[in-house]
């Protein structure tokens, strides 16, 4: 099992071996990527209902762990162009939910401010 920043460090080792480093102007490509491997997975459960996506979750666990890994590929492929740990800034933004997100205020309803929701960033 890999921490995210040896995980980081990985996926940077994969990439440099196969000279697919590129400057950061081919960031662009990436955050495409990341938009395109969203849309295959809405494919997958676009205008079904809950109760309907979780028995679509089940029957397509293989498809479903493949958008994780090649999401989780790919944000860790940015943080490594952009230099940046991708461990600090998930640790950072846990913190900071963490605050924004208090169980008491959040618990099993959104967060949506505009319907009725809670979050932090924006209480007066």
């Amino acid at each position: 099992m890999h921490t995210i920043r040896e995980a980081q460090e990985h996926v940077t080792g994969f990439n440099n071996d196969r000279e697919w480093m590129k400057p950061s102007s081919d960031m662009k490509d990436l955050l495409l990527n990341i938009g395109e491997e969203t849309g295959e997975a809405w494919n997958l459960i676009k205008w079904v209902d809950v109760k309907k996506q979780k028995e679509l979750f089940a029957q397509q666990a293989g498809e479903w762990e493949d958008f994780v890994g090649d999401q989780l590929y790919l944000i860790l492929k940015i943080a490594a162009m952009a230099g940046v740990d991708a461990q600090k800034g998930f640790d950072r933004t846990m913190r900071e939910y963490d605050e924004r997100f208090p169980i008491e205020k959040v618990k099993g309803t959104h967060t949506n401010i505009r319907a009725g929701g809670h979050d932090g960033k924006y209480a007066a």
